[in-house]
């Protein structure tokens, strides 16, 4: 498994998160053939909560409520992060995304087999931001907590070391 940080400033109107970088995880489910329940099933073992299968919207939105990991279970897509003009990241089966609070995130492309899996730590629900952030947003993001467990690796994840 590779794994690769994206430390994303605030961009135009996109909040972005200059503390907690987003983590990828090049192939964190290896296999001839992934599902969803396998991406669940990651999740569940480690400690955050699947909450949802399908794609990812096609417009660039953020959330202040929840970071998020992104299990992709099929086919490929190119995202946008960070906002418009952001930065863009090829992924494929197997691989996932773990997006702190406030980073902008969309799809660009996907193929047709494209399929993820959200998940949340407990106790974090998700919002959906499509503008600005105002105040009480930005202090939201600011005081969410990292969470106790790496969603692809557990206790002793690589994210509980970039996000303390």
């Amino acid at each position: 498994m590779q794994i690769e940080t994206f430390l994303l400033e605030k961009n135009a109107w996109m909040p972005n998160n200059p503390r907690f970088p987003a983590v990828l995880y090049r192939q964190a489910v290896a296999g001839e053939s992934i599902g969803a329940k396998d991406m669940e099933a990651l999740f569940a073992r480690n400690g955050w909560q699947a909450r949802w299968r399908d794609g990812v919207y096609g417009y660039h939105h953020y959330h202040t409520t929840a970071h998020e990991a992104l299990g992709f279970a099929g086919g490929h897509a190119r995202l946008m992060l960070g906002g418009p003009r952001g930065r863009e990241v090829e992924v494929s089966e197997g691989d996932v995304l773990v997006l702190p609070a406030g980073v902008g995130h969309c799809s660009v492309r996907t193929d047709k087999h494209f399929l993820a899996v959200g998940a949340y730590p407990p106790g974090q629900d998700w919002d959906l931001c499509k503008t600005m952030a105002d105040e009480a947003a930005l202090e939201r993001i600011r005081r969410l907590p990292a969470p106790a467990s790496d969603p692809v690796e557990g206790g002793q994840g690589i994210l509980l070391d970039l996000w303390r």
